[in-house]
């Protein structure tokens, strides 16, 4: 017979996702060396296969113990949101030691540039199209989501439903188009400095718009299976927190990167 606790701590059950997901990435990751030098990425395809199937099955636990179990109460909540608002943080300086090598290279160009931002020969892209389209549909899916958020809290299903999966598809072509920039990229990552922290700064960035998407069309679908509740709703919070902090720093490297530095 399990015991009755009296306290308002989740103390989680003993799991094999951490350990496996762990075998999992270090596969993934040995793949990943493979096929650089041995360009096979087979080894890497079965670790990312690997790490779904865990991803999938963890998610699903801990859903189940947040909406089936009634695990998560207001002092486990308030310790998630302090986990995601310190993983934002981090984040945060994560983008900005990118930034800061973007400008201490751009502010004062070295000789090995030719004193010169962007480096001559570099043929920067112009502002005022895509990267001006895809800043137009971030600020539009903020506004989504943020719709999504107020039709949640006042129980409008239908609502909720509709203009969350308007953020996910606004996600998603967010990702096309700046997958078309790069195939049509008049210069590489191996192109000076410039090359390399403009895709190293907005490649990341678009990882984190793929990440968002997920973690958004996750919330979809249990969204579409009535898991969350006008007052309990931190697991579409923390995708929605995660979203916005996505469109701020896209922002910051539009008008730094595509159009001041262009």
């Amino acid at each position: 017979m399990k015991q009755l606790k009296n306290h308002p701590y989740h103390l989680v059950d003993p799991s094999p996702w951490p350990l496996l997901g762990s075998l999992g990435t270090f596969i993934m990751l040995s793949g990943l060396i493979k096929w650089f030098h041995l360009n096979s990425p087979n080894l890497f395809l079965l670790g990312l296969f690997i790490n779904t199937l865990i991803m999938y099955q963890w998610w699903r636990d801990v859903t189940r113990e947040s909406t089936f179990q009634g695990l998560h109460t207001f002092k486990v909540t308030l310790g998630l949101r302090w986990g995601m608002i310190l993983f934002i943080t981090s984040e945060i300086f994560f983008f900005l030691a990118f930034f800061w090598s973007f400008l201490h290279s751009s502010l004062s160009p070295s000789i090995e540039l030719g004193m010169n931002w962007p480096p001559k020969g570099i043929d920067p892209f112009n502002p005022l199209e895509i990267p001006l389209l895809n800043t137009l549909i971030l600020l539009t899916s903020g506004l989504t989501v943020t719709w999504t958020h107020h039709s949640m809290m006042e129980n409008n299903y239908n609502q909720s439903i509709q203009s969350l999966l308007l953020t996910v598809l606004l996600g998603f072509y967010f990702t096309m188009l700046q997958a078309y920039e790069y195939m049509e990229a008049p210069f590489t990552i191996a192109d000076s400095v410039y090359g390399s922290t403009f895709f190293m700064t907005t490649g990341l960035h678009g990882l984190h718009v793929i990440i968002g998407s997920t973690f958004l069309f996750i919330c979809l679908m249990r969204m579409f299976y009535n898991h969350f509740s006008s007052i309990h709703h931190f697991g579409f919070e923390a995708a929605a927190w995660y979203w916005h902090f996505v469109d701020v720093v896209w922002l910051f490297l539009y008008i730094l990167i595509y159009w001041w530095g262009s």
